[in-house]
């Protein structure tokens, strides 16, 4: 498996098999490990994506976040020069749904917030190594954006999407810890 197309079909289909129930108890399992780790509950402001299935959820984290009075800022990305940048969410209200069906914050009603004001951000991918490098969904909008961010970082991920290998290219940057339903994985690199 180390071509680039080729894990992410495997891994997409692995994921599409992941029937509702276990999806719900795999995500629980993953959110609950999570709020126990040091870089979440240190974190003022958190950097998250907004999932949809078959990502891990959450809509549940962000929910928790909220609740612990943290900030939470959620990505919005710009096709254009594919730049990422990150607007405060403090309401689900706040997001529109754009381009392939992902959901973003409404620029007019969301701010935007510097990189050097997120202590965590929970980076999105389909596929992992233990080293903590992703594979992401092709668009490069994290590599670029994690390039220029110096906080911590940790991705969330079923323990289906933990493979062994594939190609890791230079501008690959990997994230410090992947939490899944079976495991705490502290990166290697």
């Amino acid at each position: 498996m180390n071509d680039k197309k080729v894990v992410r079909t495997r891994v997409k289909e692995s994921l599409q098999s992941l029937g509702k129930t276990l999806y719900e108890d795999y995500s629980h399992k993953i959110a609950r490990t999570l709020f126990e780790e040091d870089e979440w509950k240190t974190a003022k402001t958190i950097g998250i994506y907004i999932s949809r299935k078959p990502e891990v959820d959450t809509y549940q984290i962000i929910r928790r976040a909220w609740d612990e009075g943290k900030q939470v800022v959620v990505p919005k990305c710009n096709p254009i020069d594919k730049t990422l940048s990150f607007r405060t969410l403090t309401d689900f209200s706040q997001l529109e749904s754009v381009y392939y069906g992902l959901w973003e914050p409404i620029v007019s009603v969301t701010n935007k917030i510097s990189s050097e004001m997120i202590d965590l951000i929970i980076v999105p991918g389909l596929a992992y190594t233990r080293d903590g490098f992703r594979l992401g969904f092709g668009g490069g909008f994290y590599d670029r954006f994690l390039s220029n961010y110096s906080g911590k970082t940790l991705s969330l991920a079923f323990h289906l999407q933990i493979i062994p290998h594939f190609p890791v290219e230079k501008h690959d940057i990997p994230v410090s810890k992947i939490i899944t339903d079976q495991e705490v994985i502290k990166a290697k690199c």
